[in-house]
């Protein structure tokens, strides 16, 4: 069953990818009136969070957030189908990194690097950063169910030089790289609700007091990695620009959970410079801790 999904899916994504980006977006406008106006996914959702992460805006104002925030969505989800047949070229052009001489002075240290970022902007076309790197990249993800459509998020990755590791990986890749002092890059998207029996810290993230993913900055101080956060933004429609910024470099002389917390106020600057491009259909404060 796995198998025929892939196989009636599969040439569609394919088409779509071979798209002019002009014509991806126009069909990018028309998934958006069937996913916000006749599907309504997840609207509710999206319609909580952004009431409970920004109080201090009209209700005029929040819903033209939200309307916002779904043409990205649709535009983001395009974006990511054309990875398939997108070029190096293509995508050096779209995604620009300003700073990389921080990152490589980093490199220089001969220690590996824990990369925080947020669901924000175009947090899947981070991948190309591995063009640009000597040390190999980890990107940390969740396994697909479709084992067919998981290989071929992994093909498209590797494209770029990305090597991907689920969850459950993660400690064991490290721990090996850490044994024979093979550096690598590990990107964390640390800003989503934990499991509450995983749950080690609190802390206020717009406001509200929440669950913190804490293994980032834990891993960080165990295997002793600079820790840096990737902070990306919205340039114009298909064209991103990334900058990277200092969160450590000797994480573990910082008290716990301070590189955590500072981490969620960088993305709290994020979001409120430009919501519409935060992922806001996670149900990032379904816990609230109790007084």
């Amino acid at each position: 069953m796995q198998f025929l999904v892939f196989i009636l899916l599969y040439p569609i994504l394919w088409l779509i990818s071979i798209l002019p980006f002009r014509l991806l977006y126009l069909l990018s406008d028309g998934i958006y009136v069937l996913v916000y106006y006749v599907i309504g996914y997840r609207k509710k959702v999206v319609r909580n969070n952004i009431a409970i992460a920004l109080p201090h805006l009209s209700v005029a104002e929040r819903h033209l957030i939200e309307k916002k925030f779904y043409h990205h969505l649709c535009d983001m989800f395009l974006e990511m189908i054309k990875t398939m047949t997108l070029s190096e070229k293509e995508m050096e052009k779209r995604f620009v990194f300003t700073n990389l001489e921080l990152y490589r002075d980093l490199e220089k240290q001969k220690k590996s690097i824990a990369v925080m970022l947020a669901h924000y902007a175009s947090y899947e076309w981070v991948i190309s950063m591995n063009r640009h790197i000597a040390f190999e990249g980890f990107a940390i993800y969740k396994k697909i169910g479709n084992k067919y459509f998981d290989k071929l998020v992994r093909d498209i990755r590797s494209k770029f030089k990305a090597t991907l590791i689920t969850n459950k990986e993660t400690i064991k890749t490290i721990e090996k790289n850490a044994r024979i002092n093979h550096y690598g890059v590990y990107g964390f998207a640390s800003d989503q609700s934990p499991q509450l029996s995983k749950t080690h810290h609190w802390a206020k993230f717009m406001g509200i007091e929440t669950p913190v993913h804490t293994g980032a900055e834990m891993l960080a101080k165990r295997f002793d990695m600079n820790v840096i956060f990737l902070k990306t933004r919205k340039v114009k429609r298909g064209y991103y620009e990334a900058t990277f910024e200092h969160l450590a470099n000797d994480p573990k002389m910082v008290p716990n959970y301070e590189i955590s917390d500072e981490f969620l106020r960088r993305v709290e600057k994020q979001i409120l410079e430009a919501p519409e491009y935060y992922l806001w259909t996670h149900k990032r404060w379904k816990h609230k801790k109790q007084q």
